[in-house]
């Protein structure tokens, strides 16, 4: 029993020390084999790989991947006219030298971006302050990010990584300039606003006016051509009442003392004295009337 248990006991030791020689390396990672604490190998191949068992060795992997470091934090940065913008910027990096790494930051990535970042800020603002605004934002900014990288290539050589990529995600005014430039901006819309406002009003105005003047045209030119057509009327109207008086005379007279009676009695508070026996109410009395003796009043 004793013998059994000694040779279980054997078993996993055995297992545990082959197993702590035997470690996976997978393509996306870099092995760096350490021997008493010195680095003796850098494995690039991925695969199942063999190392003394510890304290005599160790193994560290690194990421090979490519890495992004964005800006940590928006610092304005002052441009050759004295402006302050404020840069948001990313790096793409990734592990060239794993045994330059390691020397200088040690197995943790998180090492060397809290050391590179100063160092692209400080490449950033010794770019930006030979450049006027306009520049950084439209005419050299891919110079800039350029040059940017170009700087930092020696400076990252020290860190063991390799320089892929740099780009500016934004770039804006300081707050307090952004506030005067979009008061500047909001003036100037107000100011478009209300020229906008002028111009419709006196185009309306001179509408308006052309509008009435018409009008007036309109009216008077209608006015004038009622009149004439009135008067052609009252010709036509004439003349056919002199044709018909011409043909009957006593007609005639007597039309005209209807339209005289009617002209004459047309509102009842109207008061007149007249003679009955005068020929204005010789149609009233008839051919076999006698005129009366009194005059008579008539409201």
């Amino acid at each position: 029993m004793n013998r059994i248990a000694a040779i279980v006991a054997g078993l996993l030791v055995a297992f545990m020390v082959a197993s702590s020689m035997l470690f996976i390396i997978d393509q996306r990672q870099f092995a760096v084999v350490y021997s008493l604490g010195e680095i003796k190998e850098v494995i690039t191949e991925p695969g199942l790989k063999f190392k003394l068992p510890p304290p005599v060795q160790n193994v560290v992997l690194l990421d090979r991947r490519v890495q992004t470091l964005d800006s940590p934090e928006s610092r304005p940065i002052f441009t050759a006219e004295k402006k302050s913008l404020v840069i948001d910027w990313l790096v793409k990096w990734r592990v060239a030298e794993p045994r330059q790494f390691i020397r200088n930051n040690g197995a943790n990535m998180r090492n060397v971006e809290n050391r590179l970042s100063p160092v692209v800020q400080a490449a950033f603002n010794e770019e930006v302050t030979k450049r006027t605004v306009l520049a950084v934002l439209a005419t050299e900014r891919e110079k800039v990010m350029n040059d940017v990288r170009a700087r930092l290539v020696d400076e990252a050589k020290q860190f063991g990584i390799e320089i892929l990529d740099v780009r500016i995600k934004r770039v804006d005014f300081a707050a307090n300039i952004t506030d005067s430039v979009y008061n500047r901006m909001k003036s100037e819309r107000l100011r478009v606003a209300n020229e906008a406002r002028s111009t419709g009003g006196a185009e309306g105005e001179k509408i308006r006016a052309d509008a009435d003047r018409q009008r007036e045209v309109i009216v008077a030119e209608a006015y004038r051509d009622a009149q004439k057509i009135k008067g052609e009327g009252d010709a036509k109207a004439s003349a056919i009442y002199a044709e018909s008086f011409g043909r009957d005379p006593q007609f005639a007279q007597f039309y005209r003392s209807l339209e005289a009676y009617r002209s004459t009695f047309r509102n009842k508070s109207d008061v007149m004295v007249l003679d009955p026996s005068s020929d204005f109410f010789k149609a009233m009395r008839g051919s076999g009337s006698a005129a009366p003796a009194a005059p008579t009043s008539r409201k």
